[in-house]
């Protein structure tokens, strides 16, 4: 019992001294504003969307596209239409957009469905003078800003980006409201804390942008893992790049609504983080000890630090009926030690929400009761990520669409606030 009591304070230890810098980060997206950048150099982009069976919502997205504060001339917008069963092709033509349609049922993913349109553009488009590639899921949509604002950043030397991630649907119930808080939490809490601290940022699956040379240099999108975009971030670090964070260019992103969703949506990215770790974890170790931090942080996100959590409870849920029978003096420490393992969890997360949705309250876009309440659901839903994470450990995982229906212009997201 002795051993149970010595490995939970082992593992207090660790988890204090590996993730003790992120309360810096806090501090720093607390005290310290938003870095402000000018471009002298308006520079040509694609916008790059992989669509599946999305025709409710491409149009939406293509407006905002076609409808930013920047030159036409200096913005195309392309769309993959992957292995659609509707007529997403149709619609996003009629948007505007330059739409082509791939069938591949053996390569399923963005990361093939990006690398596929980058070796056309390569081929059809060479004298477009593209600088940069922004990419989008189907189901966004962009402030009017967005893209000047993106420009800014990547007009002073960071040739991969990403943005601030909002939400389309925060009130629609506490699962979205739970993923819209980790979101936003992390552009105001990570990526803003390492872009005034001088270290690298990460991409969190949409609304990033990635230079032209990087595409050239890497010989195309090369990432294919579940979780192709924490693999692109962990390649890039591990390669020596920094990547930047543009905290006025505010994307709208639609979040499940239904428990089935987040669980085959988590499942993936619990799978895809532990790919990334097997692939990238020894790379991210060697700069580690080379002196990087970005590396430091990257490995630290990837490692699968909840499972060190949940075998915690287990062992101490085992213990404790041992203990109990054979009249142990631990019993009560073990017991002690379960609860503040719980009411620790808990805690965090009911304190991260807290301090998002104060920093955040105006980006949120809901009434203000529903901005209050859902901050002690958001603990309850990252506990779940605790269990999904050892499914995920065992059961075979590939990637499935998920439907997107919210149909929103910027303007009903941030006008839907009652006052």
């Amino acid at each position: 019992m002795k051993a149970v009591i010595i490995f939970n304070a082992v593992i207090s230890i660790l988890f204090t001294i590996c993730y003790a810098y992120q309360f810096f980060y806090l501090f720093v997206g607390l005290f310290k504003g938003e870095q402000r950048f000018n471009a002298k150099t308006q520079h040509k982009f694609a916008a790059i969307i992989s669509a599946r069976n999305e025709r409710d919502v491409i149009g939406n997205l293509v407006a905002s596209i076609k409808n930013q504060n920047y030159p036409a001339d200096k913005l195309d917008v392309f769309v993959i239409a992957d292995n659609c069963t509707d007529d997403t092709a149709q619609v996003a033509r009629d948007a505007g957009a330059i739409v082509y349609e791939r069938f591949n049922k053996a390569q399923v993913g963005k990361g093939y469905a990006l690398d596929w349109l980058f070796k056309i553009i390569k081929k059809d488009y060479a004298d477009a003078g593209y600088e940069g590639y922004m990419v989008f899921d189907a189901d966004n949509i962009l402030d009017r800003n967005y893209v000047a604002e993106m420009n800014k950043v990547f007009d002073n030397g960071y040739d991969i980006l990403t943005s601030y991630r909002n939400s389309k649907n925060f009130d629609s119930n506490w699962i979205s409201s739970a993923y819209s808080l980790w979101f936003l939490r992390e552009a105001r809490f990570l990526n803003n804390s390492r872009m005034q601290l001088g270290t690298s940022c990460a991409i969190s699956g949409t609304g990033f942008l990635v230079g032209a040379n990087v595409i050239e240099e890497n010989g195309g999108w090369i990432h294919h893992l579940l979780t192709e975009d924490i693999e692109f971030t962990c390649d890039s670090v591990a390669k020596g790049r920094k990547i930047g964070y543009a905290a006025k260019a505010v994307l709208y992103d639609e979040q499940p609504t239904k428990f089935s969703q987040s669980y085959s949506q988590r499942l993936r990215w619990a799978k895809g983080f532990y790919q990334v770790f097997a692939n990238y974890g020894g790379k991210l170790f060697r700069g580690m000890l080379k002196g990087s931090f970005s590396c430091m942080d990257m490995l630290m996100t990837v490692m699968p630090a909840m499972l060190l959590t949940l075998f915690s409870v287990l062992l101490n849920l085992i213990a404790i009926p041992v203990a109990i029978a054979t009249g142990a003096p631990e019993t009560h420490a073990l017991v002690n030690a379960l609860m503040q393992t719980l009411l620790n969890f808990y805690g965090l997360f009911f304190i991260l929400g807290v301090i998002t949705t104060t920093t955040e309250w105006k980006q949120i876009h809901c009434v203000w009761y529903k901005k209050i309440g859902y901050i002690f659901s958001f603990p309850v839903f990252m506990m779940s990520y605790v269990f999904i994470a050892v499914i995920a450990l065992f059961k075979k995982v590939e990637w499935k669409p998920i439907k997107h229906s919210v149909v929103k212009t910027v303007d009903e997201v941030t006008g839907q606030e009652a006052a």
